[in-house]
């Protein structure tokens, strides 16, 4: 049971490590609006094509970007826009964070 159990964990890590990046948390955000090729998010990151590619791969292989070849190009869209969902609990920690920090520095200003 433990062994099915941690390849389950293992396989959200996978998830949360393809996401664990300020480029690709930029391209989700992208795809979230519209599918885009390489060529659109190079000039929006100001990174070079393998540079791009590379992290497209990332999420491509962790489950979350699906790719469409259409003639010399490639566009990307997310598999699931669930995937979205996760940040709001993020933002949901950083504020509360900031809360904790903003109540610790009034105490110690008092």
């Amino acid at each position: 049971m433990y062994q099915d159990r941690k390849r389950h964990l293992e396989a959200r890590a996978r998830v949360l490590k393809a996401m664990s990046h300020p480029t690709r948390l930029f391209i989700i955000e992208e795809l979230d609006k519209e599918e885009r090729c390489v060529c659109d998010l190079t000039g929006m990151v100001g990174a070079d094509v393998s540079t791009i590619s590379k992290h497209l791969s990332v999420l491509r292989q962790a489950g979350i970007v699906a790719a469409d070849k259409r003639g010399n190009q490639v566009f990307y869209r997310l598999r699931v826009p669930c995937i979205l969902n996760f940040f709001g609990c993020v933002e949901s920690v950083l504020e509360s964070q900031f809360q904790e920090q903003a109540a610790f520095l009034e105490n110690v200003g008092a």
